[in-house]
This record gives C-alpha cells, structure tokens and sequence, in this order.
C-alpha cells in the first residue's frame, strides 16, 4: 500500500535513508530535523502489517519545478514495482498542485529513464537545485549523480 508518510514513520524513514547511504550510497541521508519539516514531502510504501517497507519525496522547488528524491525500497521488498509506485504518488501529487516539471539527481539513470525520465545538463537546472548539494560529502569532486528531468 502507497500512503503519506505520518509522523510515527519518521524513524524508520531516518534508518532507510541512513542504511542506504551506508550500503550503498545512493541516496543522501536525511537528519531527524530535515525529515520532521520535510514530512509531507513524503510517501510511504507499507506491508500488510503496516510497517514501512519504502519511501520517497516530493520537494517543491519554485513554482514550476519539483524535485523526486530520497526514493528508497527495502531490498527484500524490490523487485515488485515498488519504487515506481512511490515515484508515480509523488509525480501525481505534482500534477495536482499544477507543477509540470519534475526533476532528480541520480546514479539509477536506468530506472529513471524507464519511468520517461530523460537527462538533462545540471547547469539547465535553477541553482537552488543544489542547496542540498552543498551539504552532500561527494560534492562537488565525486558526485557522480545526473540529472534528470520529465515534464507532466
């Protein structure tokens, strides 16, 4: 089940994100702080138990560019459309709050690009896209992420 993440997921959205960073590394971890104000960015995939099982964000940017990140399924729950899932709830959500262009910075160009994501030069993208960047210990020499974007 695809659901909005609620404030009891906090926790478990913090260990995904900080599991996968150390395994490895495809997505930047998030601080408790970071996850609380950034809660409703978020949606959740769960289990028939309701536990959390993967999730993903939808950042508003400005007013014509949001961001997918943070997209993360357990590896014993991949496998099963999941991630796309996760990526269609934030790309519908989009949709409705009238943004038509939708980024991510990513090393799964594959995925993406399956999902009708193509890339895209990072200098083309609003410079407030890298904030986050600033904060990423692979920038700016070892970022190997691409940029890709899907316009709605």
């Amino acid at each position: 089940m695809i659901r909005k993440a609620r404030i009891e997921d906090v926790k478990i959205i913090h260990r995904l994100l900080i599991h996968q960073e150390e395994h490895d590394g495809l997505v930047l971890p998030r601080s408790y702080s970071q996850l609380y104000s950034h809660l409703r960015d978020f949606y959740v995939t769960t289990d028939e138990n309701d536990n959390v099982t993967g999730c993903c964000a939808l950042n508003i940017i400005w007013e014509n560019l949001a961001e997918i990140r943070s997209l993360v399924v357990l590896p014993e729950h991949r496998g099963k459309g999941l991630g796309r899932k996760l990526v269609d709830a934030c790309l519908s959500e989009a949709v409705t709050l009238g943004i038509f262009k939708v980024y991510t910075l990513t090393v799964q160009t594959e995925f993406f690009a399956h999902l009708g994501f193509v890339n895209e030069e990072m200098n083309a993208l609003n410079q407030k896209v890298f904030a986050d960047c600033l904060n990423c210990p692979r920038f700016p020499d070892l970022c190997n992420e691409v940029a890709m974007v899907m316009a709605l």
